[in-house]
């Protein structure tokens, strides 16, 4: 273990990444698609007690709480550039990581997808849910899309009959199971429901063709060290507890996470370090200890 290093240095590190400083925070749509590039993957919004940098505050240029003001500039940003990019195939947006809203960069993407239970086919489905790992809901939705294509909410709720008011939290949690699993994703808004706002879905293979093939080749232990090392390069420090955290939804075994972290230790792509103040060891990207220096 290497000598240790301050808190204020990794928070310090930590800000410029996540463009919370003033004079880095993205003003344009073309900056925010640069951004979620250059990190790989972040989330919409902040997620208490989850380290991972997010859109909002890159927007905002610093760590502030998100307004439940409609009219906030940085909020408008936001929720309107998140708006128009869908369907681009600009990015992957859709609940992920700590089910919540994530944005991936489609280069890192199939790593994530080596690592769902999908193999290529329409119908991989069929086995994860003989196998028990789909709900009944979660088969419906998706057999809605894939026979009538593209539906917003309102229409996927009726197809998949769940339209009634107490199937409601049963449908949000498939919906979010499928997401998760990289099954379907949002590609468009629609003006329908009760706001006149809706999200339309599709199946991500097919709004993402492409991307079976790009994670043929990524076996689970690859991708598995690809996004640690990129996690890591983003957050500068953090420790195991925090990086099963954040990659729950992928259920990896504390034995599979340890072998991840030994392999970016031997590869000399991560040092475990202590950081002054704190109780545990962390690990720290090896890229930011040379700023250090």
């Amino acid at each position: 273990m290497t000598d240790a290093v301050s808190k204020d240095w990794v928070l310090r590190q930590r800000a410029y990444r996540y463009r919370c400083v003033r004079d880095r925070r993205v003003q344009t749509l073309t900056e925010a698609r640069a951004f979620v590039d250059d990190l790989g993957f972040v989330h919409f919004w902040p997620i208490k007690d989850v380290e991972l940098p997010n859109l909002f505050h890159a927007i905002a240029g610093c760590a502030r709480p998100v307004p439940m003001e409609h009219d906030d500039a940085d909020m408008s940003k936001c929720w309107g550039w998140k708006d128009s990019s869908l369907g681009q195939r600009w990015w992957y947006y859709g609940k992920l990581l700590r089910r919540r809203a994530t944005l991936v960069s489609l280069e890192v993407l199939p790593y994530f997808y080596a690592l769902s239970e999908n193999f290529g086919s329409l119908d991989d489905y069929l086995q994860e849910y003989e196998d028990g790992l789909m709900t009944a809901e979660a088969r419906a939705i998706y057999e809605a899309l894939l026979e009538l294509g593209p539906l917003d909410t309102v229409q996927l709720r009726r197809e998949a009959r769940m339209s009634a008011e107490s199937a409601k939290s049963r449908f949000d949690r498939a919906l979010s199971e499928l997401q998760v699993g990289l099954k379907v994703m949002p590609i468009g808004v629609a003006e329908a429901g009760a706001w006149n706002y809706a999200f339309t879905y599709e199946i991500v293979q097919r709004h993402l063709p492409e991307l079976p093939e790009q994670a043929r080749s990524i076996g689970r232990g690859e991708a598995r060290r690809h996004l640690v090392r990129r996690y890591l390069d983003n957050v500068i420090a953090a420790d195991r507890k925090m990086i099963a955290k954040v990659f729950h939804v992928l259920k990896w075994t504390p034995r599979e996470l340890e072998h991840v972290v030994s392999v970016l230790i031997d590869e000399r792509e991560v040092r475990e370090v202590r950081i002054e103040g704190m109780r545990t060891p962390h690990l720290v990207s090896v890229r930011a200890l040379e700023n250090l220096h």
